[in-house]
């Protein structure tokens, strides 16, 4: 199998139709697979699955987090290489495939592709492209965004996966040190894009801004006390961080605040199995990297 495209979703059916229409043009069934995870689905998702019988269809009636889904994914993926799509996102190239196939045999150190993301809806993918710099721009970076990459199965499978110690915002963060950590590099390249087709001021009207804040408060806590040698200084200065910046400014994010400082205290002794300190050269060089660039 050349590949496969892995695709999670929860609630958003219509999204994710529009997701798997564009897909069925792009790519060829009988080299390539699409293997999607409703992931505790409440409004008829699973509808979808009749009218897309070349679907690969997993899930369960309880949601487990976009993480615990991807790892499930990515486990019964047949593809060499296997690239991870948001349920709202689409690829901009028609030859996405062949495109990560012929960087990765040009870079053969590199584990993970980040592809480039642009982000807004739009009413033409010509109107998404020109939404971004038209000069192609290639550099090696800490980490890739979930909406649009891909990565080499024997890299993956090298790895532990996308853990299921997170449920959502973070996974990326993980795998990537752990790819870096295999002697891999991530390079991030425009030469593939995505349109991430997310409205950004409707998702702060909506208060996603606070459950974003309360995740990555949590999962970043959570990353440094399963990857760094010596996490407790950098634990303080993150809550010490966000309580300035956050906590102190708006009653909101001090309930969240609070909330993910008992969600850490509770699940500390479940995590300590998980632990898997990172050389210190590793994280070093992490934190020295860029990070992708998006529009």
């Amino acid at each position: 199998m050349q590949a496969s495209i892995l695709i999670v979703s929860k609630n958003r059916k219509e999204t994710l139709e529009k997701t798997l229409l564009i897909l069925k043009n792009l790519i060829d069934l009988t080299s390539q697979e699409v293997l999607v995870y409703l992931d505790g689905c409440t409004d008829n998702s699973f509808i979808l699955e009749d009218g897309f019988d070349w679907v690969k269809w997993f899930g369960g009636k309880d949601s487990i987090g976009a993480s615990g889904a991807r790892n499930i994914l990515f486990k019964n993926a047949k593809g060499n290489i296997l690239i991870g799509l948001d349920d709202d996102a689409h690829p901009l190239s028609n030859d996405f495939v062949v495109l990560s196939q012929q960087l990765f045999k040009e870079f053969p150190k590199v584990g993970i592709l980040a592809f480039q993301e642009i982000k807004g809806v739009f009413k033409t993918d010509e109107d998404a492209l020109n939404n971004s710099p038209k000069l192609v721009e290639e550099y090696f970076c800490r980490e890739f965004v979930g909406c649009g990459f891909a990565i080499r199965k024997v890299v993956y499978e090298a790895t532990n996966g996308f853990p299921d110690w997170i449920d959502i915002y973070g996974e990326e963060s993980c795998l990537s040190i752990e790819v870096l950590a295999e002697g891999y590099e991530i390079l991030y390249t425009t030469k593939i894009k995505i349109n991430h087709r997310v409205d950004r001021k409707e998702r702060i009207q909506k208060g996603r801004n606070y459950f974003r804040f309360g995740k990555q408060l949590k999962n970043t806590a959570f990353y440094y006390l399963v990857y760094y040698p010596n996490p407790i200084f950098r634990i303080i200065k993150l809550f010490r961080h966000n309580f300035k910046k956050y906590g102190c400014k708006d009653w909101s994010y001090f309930k969240v605040y609070i909330i993910a400082l008992f969600k850490i205290l509770f699940f500390l002794p479940k995590l300590k199995r998980y632990r898997n300190p990172i050389a210190k050269k590793t994280i070093k060089k992490s934190v020295a990297l860029p990070l992708p660039k998006y529009y």
